[in-house]
């Protein structure tokens, strides 16, 4: 038997494998009360084997709440809580809350009152000052972890966790960088622990012994001037005497430069802080952040570097990613990619939680089981990318027989695009998953098939198909721009995609994300590799600012201009300032408003704040967006009967719209 699905222990607490469904925010509870929405989302992850859910965060208190989130505050919210632990353990998994206090994280508009924090520090987050916490305040905040506890036990949850990471309340009072009071709240890092700590004496008081308490620390804080892994070590040393039974331990801030979530964050990048504390302490330690897959959870479990895994956007994505892991299946899970789109992006938005590789998820509710359709249909998709495969492989589940007709050699479509830039290749499974279950579950793609409308039109007419649905997806657009006769002007699809190779000088016409994209991939031309970085560090062959410049200095000059203000401005927030970060590492110049006037043959006309001027280079390249590649479609309309056309052959839009209008259309 694995580790990772092996029987372990917390304190008291018995769970049936040591993989933990981490906290997220969801935003399912708008009035902060449990509802439908949250308690068979949480349902499907316990029915999928998980063995612990930490449901988080809720709020203790309302000064320190955020958008959506459930509350544990007030008795009135018991019954509803109730009921979400009964769903839980009658699925067979352990559940507990997150006691949440946002500190100078939390909205005024939000909340309706000014945010608190040990020092008025602003916060980058929110962009507001909070109010110092007086001593008086301080005790009110301790009684309200406190009830929150009392009331978790009350309700049934099998235990508690506190929120000690991310830059929230106990992180804000642990910090030299936003703690800077005189009191015994203040000063060295014990003095910065007492807050904490004694959050954790009053609850253990009044839930006694033996009920189980996790704290979720910060590994490192990953903030110029705050803790690192060996301040983390000392505070968690102080929880395990304190009578804390297990620590999950997560990386840095929300404020952190050094991304966290991001899809170019290395998988299971940050276990070694979970391995650090391992060897501080002897209570559990849960490893957290970027571990998408059930063999790296097993690989770190057998290294010893923890001994809880712990996941949350994975489940979101698959919540039957344990029970496919246990039954040799591992193949069948559908893949958390990292992209954000549908869960932080969605929280920044202030929108409920969603999934772009998952239409299913926070729907669990409102969507009945999956039924055989009462008609089955021979559909014919065309096209083979994300919404096309996604179609079918809802539309096979069903029963309808579907085949795929597609132009090149592989499926996939777009997502090879998203994937080529450094640090997004795991666009790539979200294609492998969806191939493998397009061919599991019975879907017949034809690779290598050029659709027209007459040969649709003649299967139809044969009797092959009775249902037809254009996913054909988009073209590149070229822009009305002047360009000189003679001179060559590349699509950035060709230049991602390595069908067109570019010079040294190199400008691209359009800063949205093919733009950022294709700097991004053309920037690491010329730079140290992973593998020569390694042997250069260890045998201490190059100063670390010589192997800083050999990692972000590359063979080529990029300039990346764009027409209105900013730069990436249609990537996701939670991903958009790591990119633009990277674009200047690698000095990539980036000029907006900056308007195309011509191209010509020593490089590119352009006019900015009413100046022209000529930018030299050697290759021009447009990444000016796309258009829907709607010719089949109109050419077929009111030729077919069942007719439809989804994802960017509909209009050009994010993946997770494309795969979601794609499931909508499959379950109609």
């Amino acid at each position: 038997m694995s580790m990772l699905f092996s029987p372990a222990q917390i304190g008291t607490l018995q769970l049936r494998n040591r993989l933990v469904m981490t906290p997220m925010h969801l935003g399912y509870s708008p009035k902060g009360e449990v509802n439908d929405q949250l308690v068979e989302f949480y349902r499907a992850r316990a029915r999928g084997g998980v063995g612990l859910i930490i449901v988080g965060g809720c709020g203790i208190d309302r000064i320190g709440n955020a958008y959506g989130m459930t509350q544990i505050d007030d008795d009135r919210f018991i019954p509803g809580l109730s009921r979400l632990v009964n769903a839980v353990h009658a699925e067979g998994a352990k559940i507990v809350p997150q006691l949440y206090q946002a500190g100078r994280y939390a909205h005024s508009a939000m909340t309706g009152q000014p945010s608190v924090a040990p020092s008025p520090i602003p916060s980058r987050l929110t962009g507001q000052t909070p109010v110092e916490l007086t001593q008086e305040k301080i005790y009110e905040i301790i009684a309200s972890f406190v009830n929150a506890a009392k009331r978790a036990q009350t309700a049934g949850f099998d235990g508690i966790e506190i929120l000690a990471s991310a830059g929230y309340l106990i992180s804000q009072f642990l910090s030299p960088v936003t703690n800077q009071r005189t009191d015994r709240y203040g000063g060295d890092l014990q003095a910065r622990m007492t807050f904490g700590l004694e959050v954790v004496a009053a609850v253990r008081r009044e839930v006694g012994p033996d009920y189980p308490i996790i704290v979720r620390v910060a590994g490192n804080d990953f903030m110029p001037g705050s803790h690192t892994n060996t301040e983390s070590r000392a505070f968690c040393q102080a929880l395990e005497k304190a009578g804390v039974n297990a620590l999950n331990v997560t990386g840095g801030w929300h404020e952190t430069p050094v991304p966290q979530l991001t899809m170019n964050v290395p998988l299971g990048a940050y276990a070694y802080l979970a391995a650090g504390i391992k060897q501080a302490v002897s209570i559990p330690i849960f490893a957290c952040n970027r571990i998408n897959t059930p063999d790296l959870a097993e690989e770190i479990l057998q290294q010893g570097k923890a001994d809880f895994i712990g996941m949350a956007r994975p489940l979101l994505a698959d919540p039957e990613l344990p029970n496919k892991a246990m039954s040799g299946h591992s193949e069948r899970i559908r893949p958390c990619i990292g992209c954000n789109q549908g869960c932080l992006d969605y929280v920044f938005r202030m929108k409920p939680t969603s999934c772009l590789v998952n239409a299913e998820a926070g729907r669990e509710s409102e969507l009945a089981p999956k039924s055989q359709s009462e008609k089955p249909q021979h559909i014919l998709v065309i096209g083979a990318g994300a919404a096309g495969m996604e179609f079918a492989r809802v539309a096979a589940g069903r029963g309808h027989k579907v085949t795929i007709w597609e132009e090149s050699m592989r499926s996939g479509g777009q997502l090879s695009l998203a994937a080529s830039p450094p640090g997004r290749q795991d666009f790539l499974n979200l294609g492998t998953y969806l191939a493998y279950a397009c061919k599991e579950i019975g879907v017949t793609i034809e690779h290598d098939v050029q659709a027209t409308p007459e040969n649709v039109l003649m299967a139809v007419q044969e009797g092959k198909f009775t249902r037809v649905v254009i996913a054909t997806g988009a073209r590149p657009i070229s822009p009305a721009i002047p360009i000189e006769a003679g001179v060559e002007v590349l699509q950035a699809w060709d230049v991602l995609t390595g069908r067109s190779k570019t010079g040294e000088n190199v400008i691209i016409v359009g800063g949205g994300a093919v733009g950022v994209d294709t700097a991004l991939l053309l920037a690491e031309c010329g730079t140290l590799d992973s593998n020569t970085l390694r042997f250069l560090m260890l045998q201490h062959a190059e100063s670390e600012k010589e192997l800083y410049r050999l990692l972000t200095q590359g063979s080529k000059k990029i300039t990346v201009l764009e027409m209105i203000k900013g730069i990436g401005r249609d990537i996701g927030p939670s991903t958009r300032w790591s990119m633009l970060a990277d674009l200047k590492r690698y000095k990539v110049n980036c000029l907006d408003e900056t308007k195309v006037l011509e191209v010509r043959a020593e490089g590119v006309l352009v006019e900015n704040a009413g100046s022209q001027k000529v930018i030299p280079a050697d290759t021009v390249i447009f990444a000016v967006g796309s258009r829907s590649n709607n010719e089949l479609y109109l050419a077929l309309q009111g030729k077919i009967e069942s007719l439809s056309i989804i994802g960017d052959a509909a209009k050009p839009r994010k993946v997770l719209d494309a795969i979601h209008e794609a499931y909508a259309e499959a379950i109609k």
